[in-house]
């Protein structure tokens, strides 16, 4: 049997099995990872821009270091590649998109929407950001607001912050979670105090 003809849970167990006997990875980190990724969803970072709202320390460190602010929060983020996070507000718009295949923080958002793998949004996000959005997810980004487009790769990934929506003063953060959509954390949708409900095929709810 040739390594291409080799069961592929077989093949995963063995390998797993050479690299625990070799030392370089241990059956507890093993476990450990697994439990990670199943954990892994958008929620993680609502809870990370819900703190943020509330919290002006723990925004300073989302923005200077995301991948110790996620930690802060347990998210375990040891092995991955660093975390960025980008605030919008006022005056300057984020939009996250891998130009080159589908890099995206999955600790802290879960798997990739499957509109952001896609050929046809990695390069109108590049050719017509304004347009995509407007067309496909109904944000209107105005003219005096700058978009910056940001390149999420397999070396840094990226994530938005997103701004905090009126309307939600004295909400606590469990509240604020709760409002915050996959999409508002890639760009291309804005958190609102009262979500609307479920749209078009480019709905990035999860």
């Amino acid at each position: 049997m040739t390594i291409l003809e080799a069961d592929s849970d077989q093949l995963l167990a063995a390998v797993r099995a050479l690299l625990e006997r070799k030392g370089i990875v241990t059956s507890p980190e093993v476990h450990a990872q697994i439990a990670s990724t199943d954990a892994a969803s958008p929620g993680q970072g609502a809870r990370m821009v819900a703190k943020a709202w509330v919290d002006p320390d723990y925004r300073g460190l989302l923005l200077e270091d995301g991948t110790r602010a996620a930690e802060a929060l347990g998210i375990r983020m040891r092995g991955l590649p660093p975390l960025g996070v980008l605030e919008n507000g006022l005056e300057v718009h984020h939009l996250v998109v891998c130009t080159l295949c589908s890099c995206y923080p999955r600790a802290v958002l879960g798997y990739p929407p499957f509109w952001y793998k896609s050929a046809a949004y990695r390069a109108r996000a590049i050719r017509d950001p304004r347009e995509l959005l407007a067309s496909e997810w109904k944000t209107v980004i105005p003219d005096t607001v700058k978009l910056r487009v940001v390149d999420s790769t397999a070396d840094y990934r990226w994530m938005v912050l997103p701004r905090r929506p009126d309307g939600t003063e004295g909400w606590d953060e469990e509240q604020l979670a709760a409002i915050v959509r996959v999409g508002d954390m890639i760009g291309v949708t804005v958190p609102e105090a009262q979500p609307a409900a479920v749209g078009t095929g480019s709905e990035t709810r999860s």
